[in-house]
C-alpha cells in the first residue's frame, strides 16, 4: 500500500460528515454501533439515520465492514457464535437490540436478498409462499405469490413455470425470485448485500430498475462496490473505511448529490475517483 493511501486510511472520520435529519423520523437508525467477532473489532462506533421509502448504498473499500453493519440491522449477526453486538438499532422507534425482541420477527420485517441467488430447493411457488405459510398464512397463497413475483418483475417469465425449481432458471431469475420471497411477508425494509456482483450487465440492470420502483414501497439498504450502481440507483450513500487495525468505521453520510460531487472527506473523493480501494 502506497504511504499516501496508508494516510488517508488511517484518518479518523468526523461526525460532522454524517447527514442527520432534522425534520423527519427516521425508519431506521443506529446509534454508536459497534461490532466485534471474538475480541477483534469489525465496526466502532458507527450512526447513520435512514429515511423511509429510500435507498442507501453502503460504500467502501473490501474488509471496512459495509457486510457486518447491514448484518446488525435485522440481527443476523445473531447467528455468528462470536459475535457480539454493544449500540443501538431503532426501527420505527424501537430498539431491536432489546431482550423482549424477537429476531425472527424482525427478519420478516426487515428482510435480505444476498450477494448470490440462493433460492430453495424447491419450486418457484413454494419458495416465495415460504415466508407466508412460516407465518401462519393458508389461504389467498396463490394471490400473494403473484403479487410478490409481479413486484419483482419477474411473473410474466415463470407465471408458467411455478411448479418448475427454483435452481432451474437463470441467475438473475433466481435473485429476483429471492426478492419476491422476500417481499411476499411484507416487509418495511430489505437489505440487499451486492444483490448483482454475481449476475450478467442485463441482469444487473433488470435488478437495478427493480430497486428503483421498489423505492416507493419499501426501504432500500444496498452494499455495493460499484460507484457507478451508487449512483443511479440510490438517494443517499454512506461511505465505511478501515485503517491497519481493521476497525470499519463510517467516514461520510449524505445524500448522492454530495457523497459523489462534493465529498466532505479526502477519503471519500479519494475512493469514489479511484485513487484507493
Amino acid at each position: 500500500m502506497k504511504n499516501n493511501e496508508t494516510d488517508l486510511l488511517s484518518q479518523v472520520g468526523s461526525a460532522e460528515n454524517i447527514l442527520r435529519f432534522e425534520d423527519i423520523e427516521p425508519i431506521l437508525e443506529s446509534k454508536n454501533l459497534s461490532v466485534a467477532y471474538g475480541s477483534q473489532i469489525a465496526i466502532e462506533d458507527v450512526s447513520i439515520q435512514v429515511p423511509k421509502n429510500s435507498v442507501v448504498s453502503l460504500i467502501g473499500p473490501s474488509g471496512c465492514g459495509k457486510s457486518t453493519l447491514l448484518r446488525c440491522f435485522n440481527r443476523m449477526n445473531d447467528l455468528i457464535p462470536s459475535a457480539s453486538v454493544n449500540g443501538t438499532v431503532n426501527f420505527s422507534g424501537q430498539n431491536i437490540y432489546e431482550d423482549h425482541v424477537d429476531p425472527t420477527e424482525i427478519r420478516f420485517r426487515i428482510g435480505m436478498v444476498f450477494q448470490r441467488p440462493n433460492p430453495f430447493p424447491k419450486s418457484i411457488y413454494e419458495n416465495v409462499a415460504f415466508g407466508p405459510r412460516i407465518n401462519g398464512m393458508t389461504e389467498d397463497l396463490d394471490e400473494v405469490v403473484e403479487i410478490s413475483l409481479r413486484r419483482a418483475a419477474v411473473w410474466d417469465e415463470v407465471k408458467d413455470r411455478l411448479n418448475d425449481s427454483g435452481l432451474s432458471i437463470s441467475g438473475g431469475q433466481q435473485q429476483r425470485i429471492c426478492i419476491a420471497r422476500a417481499l411476499a411477508v411484507n416487509p418495511e425494509i430489505v437489505l440487499m448485500d451486492e444483490p448483482a456482483s454475481a449476475l450478467d450487465p442485463i441482469s444487473t440492470q433488470a435488478i437495478e430498475d427493480l430497486i428503483q420502483e421498489l423505492a416507493n414501497e419499501v426501504t432500500i439498504i444496498i452494499v455495493t462496490h460499484n460507484m457507478q450502481q451508487a449512483t443511479r440507483i440510490s438517494d443517499y450513500a454512506a461511505v465505511m473505511m478501515a485503517g491497519e487495525e481493521r476497525v470499519g468505521r463510517m467516514i461520510e453520510y449524505g445524500t448522492n448529490e454530495q457523497v459523489f460531487g462534493n465529498p466532505k472527506d479526502d477519503r471519500t473523493e479519494a475512493y469514489v475517483t479511484g485513487r484507493i480501494g
